[in-house]
């Protein structure tokens, strides 16, 4: 194990003080983080999905904003706005929380979509527009949203041009019973730890170049493309009974995406090359809130996970 990996675990440890479980979550914000990825994180309230957020901002030492969502936010409200200083008779910037290194735009899908739209342009440019000047984001500006799925009173769905700028969208399920026996004595017992800062930016620059230099074989990469094009085309790989359940399938942003994950997930596991494991493991996180549905399968109850494992099922792996 390199030094860098013993950064890795030194991170999971100390956001483990906050946090019982939900390993899958934690390591879609370590790929996200490593990639510079934003991350959407669905799961009915009190799975700890802010805490995490936080914990993770703690021990990385990075700025931290969080946004609550609700219908009657601005935009105005997250990318900040001009305003008339009568001192000096002319107008200042005042920024807003979206200036800062991770932003938590809790229940985002609580907010109408003049707002969404407020963050198309920072997620995509990390720039900032207000009035007529742009300003650019110190990195690393990671975006990690929340939305709750059971809710439908006072709620948005996310515009699709929106959600393809998330790296991931996560499903974060309840605890295990030994999970949440743990974490009610600690609660009861108020026995949780403080997050201490265990890494730098300089650090952690070091650990995104050693990512970088793991393998990605040729027949490697045609495969992950053949999952993204059986998205879109599944009839030329020998998927017909998913073409009617497709509308729209995932954009080149996926192609992208799934390349960079899959080597941060099997750089996290102290692999020196991606196999068709790390592959599959991560491939619904990256597709499945870009694969746009039928009114067919809708109406089947079918869902983009179920897509995805078709796929994953159908395409020969290398």
């Amino acid at each position: 194990m390199t030094n860098n990996q013993n950064i890795i675990n030194s991170i999971k440890q100390e956001i483990g003080k906050a946090v019982v479980g939900q390993e899958k979550m934690i390591e879609a914000l370590l790929v996200g983080l490593l990639c510079r990825g934003h991350i959407l994180l669905e799961g009915v309230p009190g799975l700890a999905k802010t805490t995490t957020v936080n914990a993770l901002a703690q021990c990385l030492g990075l700025h931290f904003s969080r946004v609550q969502f609700t219908p009657d936010l601005l935009p105005s409200d997250i990318i900040g706005t001009q305003i008339y200083d009568p001192s000096n008779n002319s107008f200042k910037i005042k920024k807003g929380p979206v200036f800062t290194n991770l932003l938590l735009a809790d229940e985002i899908n609580r907010a109408p979509a003049k707002v969404q739209s407020a963050l198309l342009e920072v997620m995509q440019e990390k720039q900032v527009t207000i009035a007529d000047e742009s300003f650019k984001l110190s990195p690393p500006f990671l975006v990690m949203a929340t939305q709750n799925p059971i809710e439908h009173e006072g709620a948005y769905a996310l515009p699709e041009a929106q959600l393809d700028r998330f790296m991931m969208k996560v499903v974060v399920g309840y605890n295990t019973k030994e999970e949440e026996l743990q974490i009610a004595r600690r609660v009861a017992n108020s026995t949780f730890e403080k997050v201490n800062q265990v890494v730098d930016m300089s650090k952690l620059e070091s650990v995104t170049k050693e990512m970088m230099e793991v393998h990605l074989d040729p027949e490697i990469e045609a495969y992950m493309v053949d999952i993204v094009m059986a998205t879109r085309e599944p009839k030329s790989y020998g998927l017909d009974d998913l073409q009617p359940l497709i509308e729209f399938g995932a954009s080149p942003r996926a192609s992208i995406d799934l390349y960079k994950a899959s080597r941060a997930v099997a750089y996290l596991k102290g692999q020196s090359y991606v196999s068709p494991v790390e592959i599959a493991y991560i491939a619904k996180e990256v597709l499945r809130h870009r694969i746009i549905l039928s009114y067919e399968a809708q109406a089947s109850g079918i869902d983009q996970d179920y897509i995805v494992s078709k796929i994953l099922a159908g395409i020969p792996t290398p």
